[in-house]
């Protein structure tokens, strides 16, 4: 069943228009800016969370707006994908401007950074609410070029030199889009959302338009060998810019690839051309390089970065095996990366804030100065290696039965191997962090204690929280919508 809602533009609006006004009263009150930025992102999150009730009696929302930039329009969508990665965007995204307040006090330039920060997320809330691939393709672009500033914000000749790579992919990326968007309407008339998928020629034109939205998405997903801008983004930016591009962004690019597979050429097209042998190559690729060139990194924050690049080789995995349990295990790890692997960048902020160690070999004796801090990243780490009942742990058994389902133990074993590489880069660092013999040799190195502002603290409990205890619920929320999501893609074709 199918309603309109104009509401569903305010998720967007609202963080877009407070963005003009944050940047205006920066220069007069930084007690307002920060204010204004936490209420952006929390007005987003309860501007979607109201909808729940009507998401879950299957109702799908949409408002139409044909009257701007015609041919094509303007269209906002939620359904229960829809839904769950916009309340975990906004969600998550409190969570780390909350962190910011306390954070962002020691960096300069913090009245450039904090409406961009409030701009990316109106650009990432418009992409997961569209309703089309052009509406998709002009948020992605907002989200994509204002994240550009958080990623140079250091303006280090570091940061300036992984800006200036993430620019030119973006770029890249946003060309190979638009050559498929215009492939797309050329062929079918339309670029809306369908379920079952547009109709379209499983022609040369139709195959160019899927490589071209491969490349788009697969550059923001960190896909191999698109990832090249993240290694080198995610260590130069500040740590709450770090969370939201590796928590947060990256799944961006993969909620693109679901709506492209699944609601542009349809699983039906997708089976019978087998061009989805391509995307669980490419996943396959990226879920074993990221977890081998992570295990050789020493500062931490490039080791979470390849860490993600792996991680995201599960979503695309997920959705390459069109089997609807994989597809279940995809979409909940969405959800469950943002979680993880914010709590992660926090934590690794929180220390650096603290005492200044980025080095993976300088945080030996950490776990004694610093408890809460790295019990956080001790439980995200741990729920990355996917140890029951933490919530990392679900979506791979889901991806795991979903690889049987398509036929294929390979991919089992390649999800167990790389659990066991996760296990090998954060084992020890954990092991090292709370019991190192190194201890009393870097004591005198170690702070006193967890010199930590609250606002940065509460922020990682509540994703460590989120992450213990979800799976633990007689009801997890967020599984269910994941199933409801999977299973209506799949219900088109049975």
């Amino acid at each position: 069943m199918q309603a309109t809602s104009y509401a569903l533009t305010l998720p967007v609006m609202v963080p877009l228009l407070l963005a003009v006004v944050i940047y205006a009263v920066g220069q007069r009150s930084w007690q307002l800016r920060n204010g204004l930025s936490v209420a952006a992102a929390l007005s987003s999150f309860l501007l979607v969370v109201q909808h729940y009730r009507t998401i879950m009696a299957d109702v799908t929302l949409v408002a139409e707006f044909p009257e701007l930039l015609p041919p094509l329009g303007v269209s906002f969508r939620m359904d229960h994908l829809g839904f769950l990665v916009a309340a975990v965007v906004s969600f998550v995204w409190l969570l780390v401007t909350i962190y910011s307040t306390a954070y962002m006090v020691k960096e300069h330039a913090k009245n450039r950074y904090y409406p961009f920060s409030v701009l990316t997320l109106a650009g990432a809330m418009g992409v997961v609410l569209s309703g089309d691939l052009f509406t998709f393709f002009l948020f992605f672009e907002m989200m994509s070029l204002s994240a550009y500033v958080l990623v140079i914000h250091e303006e280090t000749a570091a940061a300036m030199r992984a800006g200036y790579r993430y620019l030119i992919l973006t770029i890249i990326g946003g060309l190979a889009l638009l050559f498929s968007i215009i492939a797309v309407f050329h062929q079918a008339g339309g670029v809306t959302f369908t379920p079952g998928g547009l109709p379209l020629e499983a022609d040369g034109l139709a195959f160019f338009a899927y490589l071209g939205f491969l490349i788009g998405f697969g550059i923001k997903a960190g896909m191999v060998p698109l990832h090249v801008w993240l290694p080198e983004a995610h260590p130069v930016a500040p740590s709450p810019a770090s969370a939201l591009l590796s928590g947060l962004m990256l799944k961006i690019g993969a909620f693109g690839l679901i709506r492209v597979v699944f609601q542009v050429f349809g699983l039906e097209m997708m089976e019978a051309t087998k061009w989805n042998d391509l995307l669980i190559l490419l996943a396959a690729i990226t879920i074993f390089l990221g977890s081998a060139v992570a295990i050789t990194q020493d500062d931490i924050k490039r080791r979470l970065a390849y860490s993600s690049v792996g991680q995201m080789g599960y979503i695309l995995l997920g959705i390459g095996l069109l089997q609807e349990r994989a597809l279940i295990g995809a979409i909940f790890h969405i959800f469950a990366h943002a979680f993880m692997k914010s709590s992660l960048f926090l934590a690794a902020g929180a220390i650096i804030y603290n005492t200044g160690k980025r080095k993976v070999s300088d945080w030996v004796g950490m776990g004694r100065s610093m408890l809460i801090t790295m019990s956080v990243f001790t439980v995200a780490a741990l729920s990355m290696v996917g140890v029951p009942p933490l919530v990392g742990f679900v979506s791979k058994w889901e991806l795991a039965l979903g690889a049987l389902d398509a036929g294929s133990v390979a991919f089992v074993i390649l999800l167990l191997l790389s659990s066991l590489m996760n296990f090998i880069y954060y084992f020890p660092l954990i092991q090292n962090a709370f019991f190192g013999e190194g201890l009393a040799h870097t004591a005198q190195a170690q702070p006193k204690r967890e010199n930590v502002p609250l606002a940065m603290l509460v922020p990682m409990v509540v994703l460590a929280a989120v992450i213990l205890i979800i799976d633990l619920l007689p009801y997890n929320i967020a599984l269910e919508l994941a199933e409801r999501a999977a299973h209506s893609l799949f219900l088109t074709v049975k």
